[in-house]
């Protein structure tokens, strides 16, 4: 009896909650915070062991093999087990998200995470943050899909998903929220922001429970004067530089990987041996390097100005070897150690031409060059400032921080499309703002929207018989067939062809497709902005859809404009 009446409570308080549709969003934004926090803690504990267990392996001559192993192992995973395309996955949520309503399969979920183990663990130069967040939005895609959540309810899970991985693997709720709505959603809207920011805290709580509460990269208190604001205005200069070089150089990197004839599970190998052999005489450009960040922000980075010269080359080299090759991790972490060493490179410039006194510690600037190159390379500078200041606790660079971010990502937004994220999808014209019309219309298509019940006629029918056919009928065009292929020919509008209609002397001499007019077509594929632009162009009101030259109905503008406001509710409402 007891057991049946806490049942009864049980379903009466899962129904309060399914009643209402913000709260339920909260319970699962909850949930889905705390699961991408345990993937992020899982991953982060995984890369831990493999690099303490292989670190012996990088010092032989042999050991460049190992990132080539991984790379190659890490691709066959990916491309032959699970038939997924290698990388670091984000700009597949954001596809996700655009065009398809934040839709993803379930083997996302754990596919990045394993791939990208073996590939920074063997000591590939990538970050662990985008595997993660392909696989929090895809525990959040899932999740929605189980409880059979509407399209937009998704969407915010895919990005709760996304912000509690992201929070849990830098104990950074802030940068969690800021990075999922910048980078991901695009959207600053109260019903994202919400379930977003309890998924955020979630996933920190999972990595503060498990991991404890740390600082990522702990520091001295540096202290800010007018000098280094000032000099912050020339780092600019010099991220924006490294920001643009990594993109540039990652996209020829892969665009060279593509064009060489070797099997997709050799090409991985071939970038990882090249990072081996750097990271035989430079260590630390292996894996993630968070270590070598640590001891950047100390002041503990022995290597001299031209050595730390070196770096930054041989870190962009195996990152670019390590991703373009198709070796499976994000951008994250290479851009944290590249900024750092810029700025640590910035700052020896500058004291050979300064007093030494003049300036704060260089592990400052290095924290300001870790700012500028994530905000350039991602064009979010709000995500570089919370992320610095969350992982290091450095709230009293903030001022020169906000200047290094927001300049480096203006600059960084002339010279590319967009951020690294979503160059490729905006080539492709595959990306979608949010807010757009083509947003908007992309959940629909011209198969939902086509109108069909016209009469056609053939093509040598005489008005005569046509005049008979217009009696009948309220419709005010028709389309034009062959009679004896049945390809489509053209439309009659009845409105044009008036003075026809009243010449009786015509109508037996005159056929049907003499007085059809060709317009042009939409088929059943095309997009729906372009399909209203054509009409606006032509100065149409609807168009003929056509499929393999036969006649399937008509679009009109009307239907799609309503259909255009109904999406738009759906879409901005939860």
């Amino acid at each position: 009896m007891r057991s049946t009446a806490l049942f009864k409570a049980a379903r009466y308080k899962w129904a309060f909650v399914r009643s209402d549709d913000r709260m339920l969003l909260i319970v699962l934004a909850a949930f889905v915070g705390a699961c991408s926090g345990l993937a992020a803690v899982a991953l982060n504990r995984t890369l831990h062991f493999m690099a303490a267990s292989f670190q012996n392996i990088h010092q032989h001559w042999w050991g460049f093999f190992l990132p080539a192993v991984g790379a190659s192992l890490s691709a066959v995973f990916l491309n032959t087990l699970l038939k997924e395309r290698a990388g670091h996955g984000v700009p597949e949520v954001v596809y996700a998200v655009s065009r398809h309503g934040g839709l993803l399969r379930f083997r996302s979920s754990y596919s990045r995470l394993i791939a990208s183990s073996l590939t920074i663990g063997s000591g590939g130069s990538a970050g662990p943050e985008a595997p993660v967040v392909m696989s929090g939005a895809a525990l959040g895609a899932n999740i929605a899909k189980f409880f059979g959540l509407k399209e937009r309810q998704r969407v915010i899970l895919v990005g709760c998903g996304a912000a509690g991985a992201i929070a849990s693997i830098f104990n950074a709720p802030i940068t969690g929220l800021v990075f999922t709505v910048e980078a991901i959603l695009g959207e600053w809207r109260a019903f994202n922001i919400i379930p977003v920011a309890i998924a955020a805290v979630a996933g920190t709580e999972i990595s503060r429970w498990l991991q404890g509460n740390q600082i990522v990269f702990a520091h001295p208190r540096f202290t800010i004067g007018w000098v280094d604001t000032a000099a912050s205005f020339g780092l600019v200069l010099f991220v924006t530089a490294a920001s643009l070089a990594l993109g540039r150089l990652l996209k020829g990197m892969h665009q060279t990987a593509r064009g060489t004839p070797l099997p997709a599970w050799l090409r991985p190998a071939v970038g990882g041996a090249a990072v081996g052999l750097i990271g035989f005489s430079l260590p630390f450009v292996l894996g993630e390097g968070y270590h070598s960040i640590q001891q950047m922000i100390r002041g503990t980075f022995t290597p001299g100005l031209a050595l730390a010269a070196m770096a930054v080359a041989a870190k962009m080299a195996a990152t670019c070897l390590t991703l373009g090759w198709g070796g499976s991790g994000g951008i994250f972490a290479p851009s944290l150690m590249i900024g750092s060493l810029v700025g640590l490179l910035y700052h020896r410039l500058l004291t050979a031409f300064l007093p030494t006194q003049a300036l704060s510690d260089e592990g400052c600037f290095a924290l300001l060059g870790m700012a500028g190159l994530v905000a350039g390379m991602l064009q979010a500078p709000l995500t570089a400032i919370f992320l610095v200041v969350e992982i290091t606790g450095g709230y009293e660079v903030i001022l020169p921080l906000i200047i290094v971010a927001a300049l480096t990502s203006t600059f960084c937004y002339y010279f590319e499309p967009g951020s690294f994220y979503l160059r490729e999808l905006i080539e492709k014209g595959q990306y979608l703002r949010p807010g757009t019309d083509a947003r908007v219309l992309s959940d629909l298509t011209v198969a939902e929207l086509v109108e069909t019940g016209y009469i056609k006629v053939p093509g040598d029918m005489l008005l005569a018989d046509f005049m008979k056919i217009l009696q009948r009928s309220q419709r005010y065009l028709f389309p034009v067939e062959d009679r004896a292929s049945g390809r489509y020919l053209g439309v009659v509008f009845v409105d044009r062809i008036r003075p026809y209609l009243f010449d009786p002397q015509v109508h037996s001499v005159v056929m049907v497709e003499q007085v059809m007019e060709t317009v042009p077509v939409v088929r059943p594929d095309d997009e729906l902005l372009d399909v209203l632009n054509l009409m606006d162009r032509e100065g149409l009101s609807a168009l003929p859809v056509v499929e393999d030259h036969r006649f399937v109905g008509m679009l009109s503008k009307a239907t799609l404009l309503d259909h255009y406001r109904k999406e738009l509710i759906v879409q901005t409402g939860i």
